[in-house]
C-alpha cells in the first residue's frame, strides 16, 4: 500500500503541518494496527481512508501517535490533497464520513497565491470560563481571557507573547479537565496579530495529552478561533497564522454560523510504500 506525507496549511514545502495519508482500504483495518502505524509514523496525525460505493465519498479516521482523534483539520486537507493530486479522483467535491459527521472538501483558487482546498467543518463557538491558576503556571503567562470548546483557549496580550511561549508540558497535560469538551491537556494560545501583518490572529496549539507536545498547524482549533474572533472583530472572514517555531501554517477562514470554512494549501513531500500488511477486522 502507498502512503504519502503531505504538508497541510502550508505556504510551501517544509511549512504547515505534516500528515501521513494511507491509500484507501476496502474495509477498516484493526484499530490497534492503525494506532501502531500512526505511532510508527510519529506525525501529529495519520489519516486512514475507506472506499465506499460512491467514488467521491470516503470513510476517514485520524490517529495521533497515541490516540484516535475525534476531529482533525490538517489531516483532512492532506487526505483531500492526496485523493485529488496523487490518486487522480475527478470530482467537484469530496465527502468524508468521520467521527465529526460529514465533512466536505472542494478545490478553490486564490488561496495564498495558488490553488487550494476549502473544507466545510462544524463551528465550535467557545464559552468564557475561569481556568484557575494552573493554566497560567503551565503557560508561564497569565491569560487575559480563557475560553473553552473542544480545546481550552487562552487569549494573551500580544503576538510576542504567543511566539515566546515555552510552556511546562507536564503541567499543561493536566489543565482543562471539566472545561474543554476534549478533555485536559489540549490548549490553544492566541492573540491579535501585530499591526502590518497579513493575518489577523496568531496562535499556537499544545496537546501533550494527545501525544503532541506542539501541533504545527491545527484546523480544528480554528473551528473555535474563527467564531470567536469573527465576533470580536465584527467580520466574517479572517486570515490566521499558527506560529509553530521554524515552520508556521496559514489558513483563510470564514464564519458561517453553524459551520466554518477552512482554506489552505497542501504540498506532497514523500511517497512511500508500506511493507507490512494491515491487520483486518
Amino acid at each position: 500500500m502507498r502512503q504519502w506525507t503531505i504538508d497541510a496549511f502550508a505556504s510551501g514545502p517544509f511549512k504547515g503541518n505534516p500528515a501521513c495519508v494511507v491509500e484507501p482500504f476496502q474495509q477498516w483495518p484493526d484499530t490497534a494496527w492503525m494506532q501502531a502505524l500512526a505511532a510508527e509514523n510519529n506525525q501529529a496525525e495519520t489519516a486512514f481512508l475507506l472506499r465506499t460505493a460512491g467514488p467521491a465519498r470516503f470513510g476517514l479516521r485520524w490517529f495521533t501517535p497515541t490516540v484516535e482523534a475525534p476531529i482533525c483539520g490538517h489531516a483532512t486537507l492532506a487526505s483531500a490533497h492526496a485523493l485529488f493530486e496523487e490518486m487522480g479522483v475527478d470530482a467537484p467535491l469530496l465527502a468524508f464520513d468521520t467521527l465529526a459527521g460529514e465533512l466536505t472538501v472542494r478545490r478553490v483558487d486564490g488561496v495564498f497565491g495558488g490553488a487550494g482546498l476549502e473544507m466545510d467543518f462544524p463551528a465550535d463557538p467557545p464559552t468564557r470560563v475561569e481556568a484557575g491558576p494552573d493554566l497560567a503556571k503551565a503557560l508561564g503567562v497569565t491569560p487575559l481571557e480563557v475560553w473553552a470548546g473542544q480545546y481550552l483557549l487562552a487569549v494573551v496580550a500580544d503576538e510576542a507573547t504567543v511566539r515566546g511561549l515555552s510552556p511546562d508540558l507536564a503541567l499543561l497535560g493536566a489543565v482543562g479537565a471539566g472545561l474543554a469538551k476534549g478533555g485536559p491537556g489540549q490548549v490553544i494560545v492566541a492573540a491579535l496579530a501585530d499591526p502590518g501583518r497579513d493575518y489577523a490572529v496568531v496562535s499556537r496549539f499544545f496537546a501533550p495529552a494527545a501525544g503532541i507536545p506542539e501541533d504545527p498547524t491545527t484546523g480544528s482549533a480554528h473551528c473555535i478561533l474563527t467564531p470567536l474572533y469573527a465576533d470580536k472583530l465584527g467580520v466574517a472572514s479572517l486570515r490566521f497564522h499558527q506560529a509553530y517555531p521554524g515552520r508556521g501554517g496559514d489558513l483563510d477562514c470564514e464564519n458561517r454560523g453553524a459551520r466554518v470554512l477552512l482554506r489552505g494549501r497542501g504540498f506532497t513531500m514523500v511517497e512511500s510504500r508500506l511493507r507490512v500488511a494491515p491487520a483486518l477486522v
